[in-house]
């Protein structure tokens, strides 16, 4: 039983970050509905985020399958929605209606502009939220366009995160209010929030606009990817003087011959020179030769590898699956430790034993399945 085993938590179905939340919510206890569309076709591949709900199968454009819907969230901690503004308001169930029959209700509202602002309509991705925030233009090589980070910064870091954030919070002001609230959650802010550091070296001056010329952009020759001799990749990440050293004696350079670890006109030349050194040998000589020291040199795996380093095998990080490896419930917890929720089924397998609970029978569940109004 995990730490959120009390809470009950209502789930539109999306996509993105509001089942990546939700998965996370499941892992850690809380009580997990999604409500599916009627007819929805079940993914065809595994979904390892909807891992740990029930599924109710409700037709929301139906009057009777919104009250229903309704009838449901009545008795929920929390519900997590990620529709355009204005969906759930059309459908009699936005956050009026919502607090209007449970008062003690958290909303949270996932979307990538938020409930308002010129964008709020319109649609957009991961990379059009991060582009706008200043975050994409930040990342990749300097003679390149931007390339896009996987969707990792906005819909899950800037998305997810936040909204698990402003839930938690206003479940525990919940506490002394007695009261449950809306948690806007716009990609755009989350994303803003992730930059304050890199806001602030701006404003510093120890962080340019021209991409990798900075200290964490792949500009500095001790923060950047290495290719060694045999095609795999290592990571370097020695920042600190002293990490620095260990880096520059395990590549066999002396300090002397090496322009300051400071010098930003010179890193140019010192990645080529880096660059050329890891060239010589393959990666499992240099990961052997770096082992246990500070100079902050790691393999860099692909996907299908990364379970089966020796680090995350130890930790439990990853778990081995029928089809490749799974990531298990996080973070770790000394007395009420979360575990990976079980696996979900298809979309709407549990709407009789959901309907049941709020009190409905067979015979009045059976005429709402044949007119299409639950599935």
């Amino acid at each position: 039983m995990g730490p959120l085993s009390d809470i009950r938590v209502v789930e539109f179905a999306a996509i993105g970050p509001v089942p990546f939340a939700g998965m996370l919510l499941a892992d850690m206890g809380a009580d997990m509905v999604r409500i599916d569309r009627v007819g929805g076709d079940p993914d065809p591949l595994r979904n390892l985020m909807a891992r740990g709900r029930r599924s109710v199968g409700l037709d929301l454009k139906h009057a009777d399958g919104a009250a229903l819907a309704l009838e449901l969230i009545g008795s929920a901690d929390v519900v997590i929605e990620g529709m355009r503004p204005g969906v759930l308001e059309r459908l009699g169930l936005g956050p009026n209606e919502l607090l209007e029959r449970n008062p003690r209700l958290i909303v949270g509202r996932m979307t990538g502009w938020g409930q308002r602002g010129p964008y709020a309509d319109q649609a957009g991705h991961d990379i059009n939220y991060l582009g706008v925030t200043g975050g994409l233009h930040a990342i990749g090589a300097a003679a390149l366009p931007p390339p896009p980070p996987l969707n990792l910064i906005a819909d899950f870091g800037g998305g997810a995160m936040y909204l698990l954030t402003g839930i938690l919070a206003a479940l525990h002001e919940r506490d002394s209010s007695g009261l449950g609230q809306i948690v806007d959650v716009a990609m755009v802010d989350g994303v803003s929030s992730l930059l304050t550091m890199f806001h602030q070296m701006l404003q510093r001056q120890s962080w340019t606009t021209t991409r990798e010329s900075n200290l964490l952009d792949g500009g500095a020759p001790f923060y950047r990817t290495y290719a060694c001799a045999d095609g795999e990749l290592v990571s370097v990440g020695a920042l600190e003087p002293q990490f620095y050293a260990e880096l520059v004696s395990g590549l066999g350079f002396d300090s002397e011959d090496l322009p300051p670890q400071t010098d930003v006109d010179a890193w140019s030349s010192m990645r080529e020179r880096f660059a050329a050194r890891f060239a010589e040998r393959p990666r499992h000589e240099w990961l052997e030769a770096f082992s246990g020291s500070d100079a902050c040199v790691f393999p860099v795996h692909d996907l299908a590898s990364a379970g089966r380093d020796p680090h995350l095998e130890d930790r439990g990080t990853l778990v081995a699956a029928t089809d490749g490896f799974e990531p298990t419930a996080a973070p770790q917890m000394s007395r009420t430790n979360p575990s990976r929720a079980r696996e979900s089924g298809a979309p709407g397998t549990e709407t009789d034993e959901i309907l049941a609970e709020l009190g409905y029978t067979a015979a009045q569940i059976d005429p709402w399945r044949l007119s299409g109004i639950v599935g």
